[in-house]
């Protein structure tokens, strides 16, 4: 079991071996030493730029879709490492990251620093509700949903944010 921010090369062999393990790591993206839901959320904007382009209600069916399969694999992934949600585990950003960016997907490019920050600002932070959940709702779904309503509340200030700037 691995409690430590970075995982030893048994628990990473063990990870990696897993589809589940891949994807829940973020493609890679959760295995650097430091930051890894920073760097977790960076690496999701790479996907997002590519569903940009998408209708809206493409868009909403690709992170309803990408909850459901993150719900499954981060539950594997915590159960590999003996752990729910260890600091590894960063798929849950890349959802909570895309639904924060939603605002910004008719907006200047400014929008997506913004939102990126505001994102990574209240998953830090996790005020009430977000902490509430991130305590008491464990396995998969506990992983996904504390990064969901954080992406919730960032997309919230983002459109305010935005709103503001064009009057």
């Amino acid at each position: 079991m691995s409690t430590k921010y970075v995982l030893d090369p048994a628990d990473r062999r063990r990870l990696l071996a897993s589809p589940a393990g891949w994807l829940a790591c973020g493609l890679g993206s959760g295995l650097t030493p430091k930051a890894q839901g920073t760097f977790g959320s960076l690496a999701a904007l790479l996907p997002w730029l590519l569903l940009r382009d998408l209708s809206v209600t493409a868009w909403l069916a690709i992170v309803v879709v990408a909850f459901a399969i993150g719900v499954w694999a981060c539950g594997v992934a915590g159960r590999i490492l003996g752990l729910d949600d260890h600091r590894s585990i960063v798929w849950d950003e890349f959802v909570g990251q895309w639904i924060a960016l939603l605002p910004a997907l008719l907006a200047p490019w400014w929008a997506v620093v913004c939102g990126f920050v505001l994102f990574r600002l209240f998953d830090v932070w996790k005020p009430w509700p977000i902490g509430w959940f991130d305590r008491r709702v464990k396995g998969g779904v506990g992983v996904m949903l504390d990064d969901v309503i954080a992406g919730i509340f960032a997309a919230i200030v983002l459109f305010l944010i935005l709103h503001v700037s064009t009057r």
